[in-house]
């Protein structure tokens, strides 16, 4: 169990707080004591990416950085200026781990495997002096009379213990909202965030298993009953994995971020435009069919694409979808069997009925609203002493290492502002 007094305790061992520790121990700040309520630290950092952990993500201007932000960006360009990408990089590198980036930006350690960054983490943390104590959460927190705070600990004894300072780095959990709320905070409610979309009967459920890269995703919604007229819209665009129950990928997964929150006042309902050709226009399709068949004239449609990247059995469910045979020559194509495919190609329509199945979501939406915080330091407005990191706050990203790359910017920032208290 931790000693009776801490100068620094950080309740959560994730990415933030493992950085906010290290950070804050590395500069020079002596006894600091982290708190884990499980038995696992790190563990979110342990299963992303797919067991490989995207660290960070290779977007180096700052300005650019906070567009990958659904919630919380522009806020974030003061603390991306101090610790971005290209410093978590750096920072890594003098901790014994290499990060390598691949070809879509993303920055995975050499080893491929997110032990390497678990590893690299709880070392820095031993060697700073950093004491970790699992199964040992933070139950209660409130202003001590002497100063600093009196924390309620649970596991073991339900030890009770004294901090002069205390930095909250408790993720998503609602024990963190909690005492934050206790100490005088808000809350933006939290929502789902980064999910996948399930779509009514899924008319697309014989293409399980289809990855299409440059796919233009249209979200529509119904009208807020609440507001009125004019349900949102939004869009986007890149690589959409088709699954069982719905629509998956980068993209989907882009698209439920930036559409959280409308989602969630339109009960996940509405309806989903597919662009499969990336957004080619109505006369770019018509020169490639016109060229198909002058070129491929004998061929049977279920041998020739319009284009090559067109994945095949999505072109054979348009044309079973079209009334199309697949046996038929291009030569023998109609005006109007091509233009029911065009359109099936540009304008692909499907009911949204929900999230995905299996509550993948990875991230919330929601948390400290950012007003309430110094984001130069990190430092709580509303009780000196207090820090606040990580997904705690109203604060989240899309895929690609921009969460994480938010947890170490933070607990960084933290660290620096405990050394200079």
């Amino acid at each position: 169990m931790p000693s009776s007094h801490a100068a620094v305790v950080v309740a959560g061992g994730g990415a933030a707080g493992f950085m906010a520790a290290i950070a804050a121990a590395e500069a020079g700040v002596g006894d600091i004591c982290l708190l884990e309520a499980t038995s696992e630290p790190l563990h979110k950092v342990l299963i992303s990416g797919g067991g490989r952990c995207n660290v960070t993500h290779a977007c180096w201007d700052p300005q650019a950085l906070v567009g990958h932000y659904p919630r919380g960006g522009q806020a974030l360009r003061g603390p991306f200026g101090r610790f971005g990408p290209g410093d978590a990089v750096a920072w890594f590198g003098r901790h014994g781990l290499e990060l390598v980036e691949e070809a879509d930006g993303r920055l995975f350690p050499r080893s491929n495997r997110s032990e390497s960054v678990v590893a690299s983490l709880r070392r820095a943390a031993l060697q700073a002096g950093v004491r970790l104590h699992t199964g040992v959460g933070l139950q209660g927190a409130a202003l001590a009379s002497g100063g600093g705070f009196a924390l309620e600990l649970r596991g073991g004894q339900g030890q009770q213990m004294t901090a002069g300072r205390l930095v909250l780095a408790t993720g998503s959990h609602p024990s963190g909202r909690r005492l934050a709320a206790s100490l005088g905070h808000g809350l933006v409610p939290p929502v789902p965030s980064l999910f996948t979309l399930a779509m009514a009967g899924n008319p697309l459920l014989e293409l399980a298993g289809v990855v299409m890269d440059s796919v233009e995703l249209a979200l529509q919604l119904p009208p807020d009953p609440a507001g009125g007229a004019g349900g949102s819209r939004f869009r986007q665009r890149g690589v959409v994995l088709i699954t069982h129950w719905g629509i998956s990928g980068p993209a989907t997964l882009r698209l439920t971020a930036f559409a959280a929150r409308a989602l969630k006042a339109a009960g996940y309902r509405g309806e989903l435009r597919l662009d499969w050709t990336g957004g080619q226009s109505q006369p770019e399709l018509e020169s490639m069919f016109a060229e198909a068949k002058r070129g491929q004239a004998k061929r049977q449609l279920a041998n020739w694409r319009p284009w090559p990247q067109l994945s095949r059995r999505l072109w054979l469910a348009l044309l079973q979808g079209q009334a199309v045979d697949p046996q038929q020559r291009w030569a023998d194509l109609t005006k109007r069997q091509q233009q029911g495919l065009i359109t099936a190609l540009r304008d692909t329509r499907v009911a949204v009925t929900g999230r995905g199945p299996f509550g993948e979501e990875f991230v919330t939406a929601g948390g400290i609203p950012l007003g309430e915080v110094n984001l130069a330091t990190m430092e709580s407005r509303r009780q000196a002493g207090l820090y606040l990191v990580g997904e705690l706050l109203d604060i989240d990203g899309v895929t690609g290492g921009f969460n994480f790359q938010h947890c170490w910017s933070s607990g960084w920032l933290a660290g620096q502002a405990l050394a200079r208290a």
